[in-house]
């Protein structure tokens, strides 16, 4: 509910190139600036900022877009989030649409300050006693874990005893503390009361190896808790609260980022300590799920920083009900140039304990043959049954039936098909329809999905062209030039002009502030296709107005010159009537003067 007359004018003040430029090495190169991709690993760049257009575009994996769109992808962020992070850099107070949202908003920004003032507060605590405590530092370093590692993940240690942090914070000589920390997680109440009948609080951390839990900005949002020897729960999470979802978020994330790209792939584990010992071993591209099952949020989340995720789980049944949940998550995001992979160990080990048992080396060979999401998919839907047996031919595929509704149409899931006919004794077209695939296709289709659509060529690619990199072009158009334009049976493309022009009304300003709406619109691949083609535009407003005018008049010709075709028709087939024949002569002198 953030005003569009904002968005414009944070995006005219914020430059592009100093947003971009924290995280990436630029170099002049033309009109732009050039770099390494941050979002694909590569060796010569392809990544390029426009500072003019305040646009940037990588020619390898194709990501694009404004500076709030780089931080969206880069920090993985939302839409208001790198919103309100842009306005903040330069001191711009972000309004809301109503008085309402606008008190909500601020409350939430003052609940979610004061959680994230305090779990920064406790981390530093917990650090602090991990360094005087001897037998959590020994129980690390029996772990094999460095003091740089345990630095990077800020590890700490919350003591034994029911009020060492409560302590800390002066939590029962201030009751004003007691909140934040109980909203926070950090402090449990009792059942019982105190004295005069006030409710006691105590840690929820006891005794524990403390993982702080860092969103992908670097902040403190939560933490995890492990016994140092035997007890119950063997790991404890921070709860939801407004600063933190296990849902949402992946430890190890922030620290791992860099390395993701830098190797081409992410690994998810189960548990903390299977990241920090990976890390330590130089998997510096492992992640783990917080006790939770994988969820759509963090496939979203992962596939914003690499293609390729392998995911390591115990062989035992409960890592393939774990694994198989995974399978069945990732299916609607998959794609052709997207690789999912599944590492199952013995069921005796977890990454951590097998790579103590049997060597990095080792771990390395389980890695690079994990087993592909095609594989994964087959065998699940065909283990226990008799592929020997029309019934058990049947029942395998009504079990992958759900899984390849899920997939999108592709050449992986092609594959996958070619597999299961194989297996089943049938054929694809057998499949498809078992499987209802072909209505699938149609449901997809509906109106209300994204137009991908070739993009126009010649005139009609020039104003369009024109209008994208110039929107405040859109007010040299006088009425006519307008609806022949946008009504059908003037230029082709006329939906896409019509929606284009709506937006350059809406969204005068620039090309940057213009891009953020034509990325919601149903047409916003062709969109993307020529802002990508405008990259290398480095024409001027001044020269850009005769243009469009030129080609305009051309248009014109163009539309009436079709329309005298259609009443030549008529008139030659004897089905034209007077005003048909007045029009004609009409459209014979305009194009005549044109």
């Amino acid at each position: 509910m953030i005003p569009q007359s904002f968005i414009q004018d944070l995006l005219s003040r914020v430059d592009i190139v100093d947003v971009i430029g924290r995280y990436v090495q630029l170099k002049k190169g033309g009109a732009n600036l050039l770099g390494l991709c941050p979002f694909h690993s590569e060796k010569s760049p392809s990544f390029t900022v426009s500072p003019t257009k305040q646009f940037f575009h990588c020619f390898g994996c194709g990501a694009h877009g404004s500076a709030i769109g780089f931080l969206m992808e880069h920090a993985g962020v939302s839409y208001v989030e790198a919103i309100r992070d842009l306005a903040q850099e330069i001191g711009m107070v972000v309004p809301e649409e109503t008085a309402s949202l606008a008190q909500h908003a601020r409350a939430q920004a003052v609940e979610v300050q004061s959680l994230s003032g305090v779990m920064g507060r406790a981390c530093d605590y917990y650090r602090k006693q991990l360094r005087i405590t001897a037998d959590a530092v020994s129980y690390l370093k029996g772990r094999g874990l460095s003091g740089e590692v345990a630095a990077k993940f800020a590890l700490g240690y919350a003591p034994d005893g029911w009020q060492n942090l409560a302590g800390e914070f002066g939590a029962y000589r201030d009751a004003e503390m007691v909140k934040p920390l109980l909203d926070a997680g950090l402090l449990l109440e009792s059942q019982r009361t105190g004295g005069e009948g006030h409710a006691r609080y105590y840690d929820r951390f006891r005794a524990r190896i403390i993982f702080p839990i860092r969103n992908i900005k670097g902040q403190v949002i939560g933490f995890g808790g492990r016994v140092l020897d035997r007890g119950e729960p063997k790991y404890l999470n921070s709860p939801e609260t407004a600063l933190f979802s296990k849902g949402h978020e992946l430890y190890g994330l922030f620290e791992a980022r860099t390395a993701i790209r830098e190797k081409g792939y992410v690994f998810v584990t189960e548990g903390y300590m299977d990241v920090v010992a990976l890390v330590q071993l130089g998997f510096a591209n492992t992640v783990a799920t917080l006790g939770t099952a994988c969820t759509p949020f963090h496939i979203q989340k992962l596939l914003r920083q690499t293609d390729c995720i392998i995911f390591a789980f115990d062989g035992d049944t409960a890592g393939r009900r774990a694994a198989r949940k995974a399978l069945e998550v990732c299916l609607p995001y998959v794609a052709d140039n997207k690789v999912v992979r599944f590492l199952f160990l013995p069921s005796e080990h977890d990454p951590d304990s097998f790579v103590r048992e049997k060597g990095v080396d080792a771990f390395v060979a389980e890695v690079e043959n994990a087993m592909p999401l095609s594989q994964f998919l087959l065998n699940s839907v065909t283990q226990n049954i008799d592929l020997r047996q029309p019934e058990g031919r049947a029942q395998a595929q009504f079990a992958a039936k759900p899984l390849l509704q899920a997939m999108l149409p592709g050449g992986l899931r092609l594959q996958i098909l070619r597999g299961l006919a194989e297996l089943t004794a049938s054929t694809v077209m057998d499949i498809e329809a078992v499987c209802d695939l072909k209505s699938m296709v149609k449901r997809r289709a509906a109106p209300s999905a994204r137009t991908k659509r070739a993009p126009p060529a010649g005139l009609e690619q020039q104003v369009l062209r024109l209008l994208l990199r110039f929107p405040q072009l859109a007010n040299d158009l006088d009425a006519p030039a307008r609806m022949m334009l946008t009504q059908e049976g003037g230029v082709a493309y006329g939906d896409l002009f019509a929606d284009l022009l709506r937006h350059c009304d809406a969204h005068p300003s620039n090309f940057a502030a213009l891009s953020e709406y034509l990325a919601q619109s149903h047409f916003a691949q062709t969109y993307a296709e020529l802002q990508c083609e405008i990259m290398a535009d480095e024409m001027t407003l001044e020269a850009a107005q005769p243009e469009l005018g030129g080609a305009i008049t051309k248009l014109r010709v163009v539309s009436l010159k079709r329309e005298q075709r259609v009443l030549v028709e008529r008139i030659q087939s004897g089905q034209a009537g007077e005003d048909e024949h007045m029009r004609y002569r009409e459209l014979m002198s305009q194009i005549h003067k044109d």
